[in-house]
């Protein structure tokens, strides 16, 4: 995401340079201001409070999250958690040391709930609330995101009127006007190179989230019903990527 991040701005930094405007001509204080307050200010307006801290932690998270556990380290956890339980039963997995805190929290539940149906309702509860709580993560940055351009023009519309009081003055007109649209730039950019992208990032990040929370959820299901590590092999290893797209 990084990587996006700088080669998104940095290919508008390039394009700016090659019209032969000064990079500092952008630079408009008050242009950022009324956009970036104005954009903040409006999505306090939709977003109550709490949803708008976890929308901006999860943001933030984009940059600072680890990677997680690989889905092959995962398969072979739960099949080590699958001899144990053949070996000495479900009392006998350890979950201490589960590379994914989810995977940590499924092999506790197997031991506290050794019902498969109450086992199944709470995970899949589980699993439903991190996929809705990840949407309206994702739909604060997206509203953010369509207010951001308005407040943009909003901002030229300001700069327009300033551009007014000194209409006898051309030269100063004429430099006036391309000032005011620079907070027209300022608008799009906030929302195409920021809020947008981040807030699919983070639907993105919760569509994988899901299909991995769904393997360790069928892998928990095998430990309650004793599967055998073979079949449970295969039937976890239909959730890994293969090399090639399938024919």
């Amino acid at each position: 995401m990084l990587a996006g991040i700088l080669i998104a701005l940095g290919a508008t930094v390039i394009g700016i340079a090659f019209t032969g405007v000064k990079l500092s001509y952008f630079l408009q204080p008050a242009a950022l201001f009324i956009v970036v307050g104005g954009t903040l200010g409006v999505t306090l307006i939709t977003t109550p409070r709490l949803a708008f801290i976890h929308a901006a932690l999860s943001a933030r998270q984009l940059l600072q999250r680890p990677p997680a556990a690989a889905r092959e380290i995962i398969l072979e956890e739960m099949l080590a958690c699958a001899r144990l339980r053949r070996k000495d039963g479900l009392m006998a997995i350890k979950s201490d040391h589960a590379s994914d805190v989810f995977l940590h929290e499924v092999l506790v539940l197997t031991i506290d709930l050794q019902d498969r149906n109450d086992f199944q309702s709470t995970v899949e509860n589980k699993i439903r609330l991190h996929e809705r709580q990840a949407e309206a993560d994702a739909k604060v940055l997206e509203v953010a995101g369509s207010f951001a351009p308005t407040v943009g023009v909003l901002g030229t519309v300001v700069g327009l009127i300033d551009v007014l009081h000194q209409f006898s003055n051309t030269s100063a007109v004429a430099f006036g006007i391309g000032t005011a649209f620079v907070s027209t730039i300022y608008g799009l950019s906030l929302a195409n190179l920021i809020l947008l992208p981040a807030a699919y990032r983070i639907r993105a990040n919760a569509a994988e989230r899901f299909a991995v929370e769904e393997m360790i959820l069928e892998g928990g299901l095998g430990l309650i019903d004793g599967m055998h590590p073979s079949l449970l092999r295969e039937r976890l290893g239909c959730h890994l990527r293969t090399e090639e797209p399938a024919q």
